[in-house]
């Protein structure tokens, strides 16, 4: 057994990841890392944990925040987004450029939203300082927060520092939904506590008829999140048009969070097998054109459940700015 590593190793590198935190118990728990491991996991939460031996270690969080470096970055870039539009995919993109660490779904941050906001203030400094290590000196990370985890990105964010959001319109979002089986079961478990969090931001919406109206509850759910989480550096894209011009907005996302990179970089990346894999699961084939026959054949399928969803939405939207202000994004974009 391995024993724990010191603060000062914690420090110099992304080496030990802070997987996650018991703010009651007062613990974080560090697993070791390579680039390769970063960059073969879809998630850093505990699905990390099925298929391979990894090397822990539960450390008293005091040690841990009392030991930051007075000179610790804190530059990590950030995507939040709604689930389901892409982003393990441009996360997964962004990591294969020379000297950028993509981190996707740390189990740690999604820790925090269980907590309230002054206990979550407590600890979002130090964890804005691991989550912003890398292995290179030049280099940058990358974060990628779990959907749910947009509940508290304008906690997360650093001032200044840049953030993508990224989300489908209503109707794209349902129908993607609608077409995937792991996507509709986890609708009615997660039914009530978004329910719970619409509410608090001042959105009601009519009692679920469908499935259909439970995803559109989703988005809308998200949706909010971020619409209230908005700062001055975001950029926000819509998937299904980001797929239109990968290159190009790998071109411009690049600008935007100032990653080095030549624009053949790009072009290879963005066109390369990542874009024809599952990014979840990428032994599984899966492409544009595939994603955009899935949601035709959605809509087809269930083509009045989606036009009430819909409605449903937009009578909300009457008496729920963030909702209208949501809903009004989406259709400029579309």
């Amino acid at each position: 057994m391995s024993s724990a590593p010191p603060a000062e190793e914690i420090w110099k590198d992304a080496r030990w990841l802070g997987q996650a935190v018991d703010p009651r118990a007062g613990l974080v728990r560090f697993v070791e890392m390579t680039p390769e491991n970063y960059r073969s996991a879809s998630f850093l939460d505990d699905r990390m944990f099925q298929q391979q031996h990894r090397v822990t270690h539960l450390l008293p969080w005091g040690n841990i925040a009392d030991s930051v470096p007075v000179d610790a970055r804190r530059d990590a870039r950030w995507i939040f987004h709604i689930s389901h539009v892409g982003s393990t995919l441009i996360a997964r993109l962004l990591g294969e450029l020379d000297g950028i660490l993509s981190v996707r779904e740390p189990r740690a941050l999604r820790d925090l939203t269980f907590f309230p906001r002054d206990v979550r203030a407590r600890f979002i400094p130090t964890l804005q300082a691991l989550f912003s290590r890398t292995f290179e000196p030049n280099g940058a990370a990358l974060i990628k927060a779990t959907s749910f985890v947009s509940e508290i990105a304008g906690e997360l964010m650093v001032e200044g520092e840049p953030a993508l959001f990224l989300y489908a319109t209503p109707r794209s979002f349902i129908s993607g939904i609608l077409a995937g089986e792991n996507s509709r079961k986890e609708l009615a478990g997660r039914s009530e506590q978004r329910t719970g969090r619409l509410v608090a931001r001042g959105v009601n919406l009519s009692a679920p008829r469908s499935e259909a109206d439970l995803a559109a509850a989703a988005w809308a759910c998200e949706m909010v999140a971020l619409e209230s989480a908005e700062g001055a550096n975001i950029l926000w894209a819509d998937f299904d048009r980001v797929l239109c011009d990968l290159d190009g907005f790998l071109r411009k996302l690049a600008g935007f969070f100032a990653f080095p990179a030549t624009a053949e970089r790009l072009a290879e990346i963005a066109n390369g097998p990542l874009t024809r894999r599952y990014s979840k699961a990428t032994e599984y084939e899966y492409s544009p054109e595939l994603r955009r026959e899935l949601l035709a054949e959605a809509e087809r399928n269930h083509r009045t459940d989606i036009e009430s969803a819909l409605a449903m939405l937009d009578a909300a939207a009457e008496t729920a700015p963030l909702l209208r202000k949501a809903l009004d994004r989406a259709q400029a974009e579309s």
